[in-house]
């Protein structure tokens, strides 16, 4: 894991040649952004529109024993921002992307293992995202995120991602 200062951006990754690598962008990530190293993600692929993580509840567990939910929304927030990183990189664009809204829907408690699943909230959200992004140079999308342990749906959540302007823009 590389230390670096408040305020120093991390060198971004190449875009991928083809198929994007997963597993060459989950180690980026780990040093990009060090929380996601500590999140407990034991795999990461796509199915379909939706990218799934698998997750070890022992990393983010709270003094009840079961996912702390800070934990919880922190991953759901950083899914969606891969999400939308891995999609604008499957189509050759480096740009960055925020958060600007979240919320989060509790439904049980996280007691075991679980799988988060992340994709976008409308049939329609990526090909509105593409003409904003042709047409404007910058765009939203809206993107919702499910934790299952087991059967049991635990958490709901959604958020409201930006790519913002190019460099220079």
């Amino acid at each position: 894991m590389t230390l670096r200062a408040p305020g120093a951006a991390y060198p971004a990754l190449d875009l991928p040649q083809g198929d994007d690598d997963l597993a060459a962008f989950q180690a980026w990530l780990y040093n990009a952004i060090p929380l996601a190293g500590e999140l407990g993600i034991t795999a990461m692929h796509w199915q379909g529109e939706r990218l799934v993580w698998e997750l070890a509840v022992a990393p983010s567990l709270n003094d009840k024993g079961t996912g702390f939910g800070g934990a919880l929304a922190a991953q759901t927030t950083l899914a969606g921002w891969c999400w939308l990183t891995l999609w604008l990189r499957r189509r050759g664009v480096a740009r960055s992307v925020v958060i600007a809204e979240s919320s989060q829907r509790f439904l049980a408690p996280v007691t075991g293992d679980y799988r988060l699943e992340c994709g976008p909230t409308e049939a329609q959200a990526t090909a509105s995202l593409s003409d904003y992004l042709r047409t404007r140079g910058k765009g939203r999308i809206t993107l919702t995120q499910t934790v299952d342990c087991g059967a049991t749906r635990c958490l709901e959540a959604s958020g409201r991602y930006v790519v913002l302007p190019a460099a220079g823009s």
